[in-house]
């Protein structure tokens, strides 16, 4: 019998775009046959990944778990939101959460991690599952979030199951404030951040190539003003606390009611609770987001298909 090397597995798994597992066995079974073992991966099922993987996904799931001072948010995409309602696609979402809470957010830890009951890494049961469900699907994204005490609170804005939506949001609150306070402070502004879409979560955190490109735009409009230089800069740096309001988390105002700053908000929470709360991070993962999708006309794949 042929050897089966490391090597000889990858070469399957490229050409094949099957898991590392079923590469190895399809090998076994062949004798190590390259071309053999990729006709006994089709006639399984399990090379259909790769005809899939050029289709886009820009559908799926993103979820998000928590765990006392701990969260995950993690995106699976899909090209339906048919596969989003499967509830098998919904416990891989789900379990890759979980994953990420245990390994962290970095998404090669998270890939190569054991998928549970599988004898898979989660790279390979993605794969897996791309052919058995038969859509493209891809591991998109993933963040933890950490406090040495206090609370990582979650909101899932329209969520199919709980945990389970388009709109997930965690936020970490470090304090020695109780659990209560801290998850009902957590949630309202998890809910804010949902709806208003901060980019940063403080002045200090504002990319630097960003606030220059903006500084820039509103620098050239101001001076179609006419106005003098002196002027300009006023005007400037007046649009500047604009955009701040727009984009930072903490100068953003409260969309519950609409007139208090976060920042207030969280100082408000603390002199209540008696000790100090400090908002250490965020994170907002809206499905699809960023992906471009692909337009397709309907009429014309009907016609394609009658043709054949």
């Amino acid at each position: 019998m042929a050897a089966i090397t490391a090597a000889l597995v990858k070469e399957l798994r490229d050409k094949s775009g099957a898991g590392m597992m079923d590469c190895k066995k399809a090998l076994a079974e062949t004798d190590g046959d390259m071309d053999a073992a990729v006709d006994w991966l089709r006639t399984k099922g399990l090379a259909a990944a790769q005809k899939k993987s050029g289709r886009v996904a820009a559908d799926g799931l993103v979820a998000v778990v928590t765990s006392g001072t701990k969260g995950a948010a993690v995106e699976i995409n899909a090209e339906t939101d048919f596969v989003a309602r499967n509830e098998n696609f919904q416990e891989f979402v789900s379990t890759i959460a979980g994953i990420a809470l245990e390994v962290g957010g970095e998404s090669s830890a998270i890939e190569g991690a054991a998928y549970p009951g599988t004898g898979r890494t989660v790279a390979e049961q993605l794969t897996h599952n791309i052919a058995t469900i038969g859509e493209n699907m891809s591991f998109r994204r993933a963040k933890v979030l950490e406090v040495s005490q206090g609370l990582v609170a979650s909101y899932m804005h329209g969520a199919l199951v709980p945990g389970l939506g388009k709109i997930g949001v965690l936020v970490a609150l470090e304090s020695s404030a109780s659990a209560d306070v801290l998850e009902a402070l957590g949630k309202q502004i998890a809910m804010h951040i949902a709806a208003a879409r901060p980019e940063f979560l403080a002045i200090s955190d504002v990319d630097q190539g960003a606030l220059d490109r903006e500084k820039a735009v509103l620098t050239e409009q101001a001076r179609e003003s006419g106005k003098p230089e002196e002027i300009i800069e006023k005007m400037v740096q007046g649009r500047l606390r604009k955009y701040y309001e727009e984009v930072v988390l903490t100068e953003q105002v409260f969309v519950i009611d609409n007139e208090t700053k976060i920042s207030k908000v969280v100082e408000n929470a603390a002199k209540e609770a008696g000790t100090d709360i400090k908002l250490t991070g965020f994170v907002r993962f809206e499905l699809g987001e960023g992906i471009e999708k692909e337009e397709t006309d309907f009429a014309a794949e009907v016609a394609q298909a009658v043709k054949g």
